[in-house]
């Protein structure tokens, strides 16, 4: 039985790992992409504007 309890925890977490990856893989592109690439560029916008305000408030 010592064999089970060794390779039980490995198995369960394979599966999770599994798991993630599909999930990571489904969720790439499709409806919600045009959406999270919106977020992901006003987030750049923002910090770039952020940037450039403070450069120019050292000049």
């Amino acid at each position: 039985m010592d064999y089970v309890s060794a390779l039980l925890p490995p198995a369960v977490m394979a599966v999770f790992f599994i798991g993630v990856i599909r999930v990571i893989v489904k969720t790439q592109g499709g409806a919600n992409k045009a959406k999270e690439d919106a977020v992901v560029d006003a987030a750049l916008a923002r910090a770039e504007g952020a940037r450039q305000a403070s450069a120019a408030k050292d000049a």
